[in-house]
This record gives C-alpha cells, structure tokens and sequence, in this order.
C-alpha cells in the first residue's frame, strides 16, 4: 500500500516535514517514492507547500494520506 505522508527532517526542537509518497512498509524517515512538497509549522501561520497535480495524480492512482497529510491537503484546497 503506498501512503503519502511526512517525513521528518530539521534539527532538534526544530520540525521541518516533507510530504512524501513512500510504501506503507518502509520507516517514516526511510526510502520513499516521491517528493511532493513541505510543511513548516514552526512559521505563524504554517507554511504548506504541496504540489497540487502530484498529489491529485496519487491520490487517483489509490495512494491512502495520513490523517494529518489529509488535514494539510484540506487546508491547502487540494481536496475538499
């Protein structure tokens, strides 16, 4: 099963996620598919970036996104 979701990078005490395509198998920091944007929630208010085909385009092909990649993709208008 292949999920969209993120993946952790930044310092200590200093989140920074990317959005990524990865199976549902391999770790949260581990290998993934594709990357399709960012989120930075230490910014007020939080910086989203996510690519909207890219994410349309899984979405259609059956990837599942996490609760919290659903929420960002709500707040961002890619799905309703």
């Amino acid at each position: 099963m292949v999920k969209i979701r993120l993946k952790r990078v930044g310092a200590k005490k200093q989140p920074f996620y990317r959005v990524v395509i990865a199976d549902a198998r391999s770790p949260r920091n581990g290998r993934f598919i594709e990357e399709i944007g960012y989120y930075n929630p230490l910014t007020d208010p939080a910086d989203i970036k996510i690519d909207a085909e890219k994410a349309k385009t899984w979405l259609t092909n059956g990837a599942q996104p996490t609760d919290t990649v659903r929420a960002l993709l709500k707040k961002s208008g890619i799905i309703e």
